[in-house]
């Protein structure tokens, strides 16, 4: 079967999603073969999002245009180093009437770094039903990262400061940012609304892709929300152990969704978070899961630093 390559959008998407979806569009080796790169952007370890929407695209090009990918579990095993590719290695597990199974290993130096087992079916009709999506101001009513740093530039600390001023792929607008604005401790959950910043090709499979580079953006940080922490925090070491994703119904990456997140427990070292991705008309096109590391970092003498005092 000859590898599907991504669509090339006819607009002009902004730099950061033209290298985005440049990012996603795999090098194919062999069959079951492919090679990614990372962003040469002085970051110590890939972000896991991308591995994600890349291990994905691995998967969905051994896979029948007709069938359409549903959910994906994946674990991460190592740390990925961005100075080096990573070769993606598709097993094809089964090929069935309805369902069809990969499993997605990422390699580098050597060793596996990543593994993934996505399913993908055929279309089927079914029963249906979901959950509400809960009333939260529109996107167009919040403001933008730019009017934040306008509003907010010397009441949060730098980390956050030149996040809001990066150019990214996707944009995101808080529903509430006061957790950026005082550390207090409350209720582990947050809701961000995100569309990746222009035009999309209408390929479905692109648009998961996306999503899942997407959705690992924020989750984890929601278990913090109860502590009083920001995945910021230089005395916090966190990364994603595992994340799975249900694709649920169609949807745009390039227009708005909204992720509801909540984080249910974290102990020993750990934090688990949910998220529901819906439309902007109350849709539930997807749902997420994440266990990752929120471990407290010790400072040079072996003693974790004390809660630091919310802001008055």
């Amino acid at each position: 079967m000859p590898a599907k390559k991504l669509p090339k959008s006819n607009t002009k998407p902004s730099v950061a999603l033209d290298k985005l979806v440049a990012l996603l569009d795999l090098e194919t080796l062999e069959e079951n073969l492919f090679r990614g790169l990372s962003p040469q952007d002085g970051w110590q370890r890939v972000y896991g999002g991308q591995v994600l929407g890349q291990a994905l695209v691995a998967a969905v090009r051994t896979v029948p245009e007709e069938r359409v990918a549903h959910s994906m579990h994946a674990y991460f095993l190592l740390p990925g180093d961005p100075k080096v590719p990573i070769i993606y290695e598709v097993e094809r597990l089964r090929d069935g009437n309805s369902f069809t199974t990969r499993r997605v290993t990422g390699i580098q130096h050597g060793k596996a770094m990543f593994a993934m087992s996505v399913s993908f079916q055929k279309a089927e009709t079914g029963l249906t039903h979901q959950i509400v999506m809960p009333d939260v101001p529109m996107p167009e009513t919040l403001p933008t990262e730019k009017d934040l740093l306008q509003k907010f530039e010397g009441d949060v600390p730098a980390d956050i400061r030149n996040y809001w001023r990066r150019e990214r792929p996707i944009e995101m607008r808080p529903v509430d940012v006061s957790r950026y604005l005082v550390r207090t401790k409350g209720a582990p959950e947050q809701a961000i609304w995100m569309r990746a910043t222009g035009t999309l090709p209408d390929a479905f499979p692109l648009h998961q892709c996306v999503l899942a580079y997407a959705s690992d953006f924020t989750l984890l940080d929601t278990a913090l929300i109860a502590h009083g922490k920001l995945m910021f925090d230089h005395d916090m070491q966190m990364a994603s152990l595992d994340h799975a994703l249900w694709f649920h119904r169609p949807f745009r990456a390039d227009a708005w969704l909204l992720y509801v997140q909540d984080s249910p427990s974290s102990q020993h070292g750990r934090g688990v978070c949910r998220g529901s991705v819906f439309t902007r008309d109350g849709v539930l096109v997807a749902s997420v899961m994440q266990e990752g590391l929120i471990r407290e970092r010790p400072n040079a003498y072996g003693v974790i630093e004390p809660k630091r005092q919310p802001k008055n």
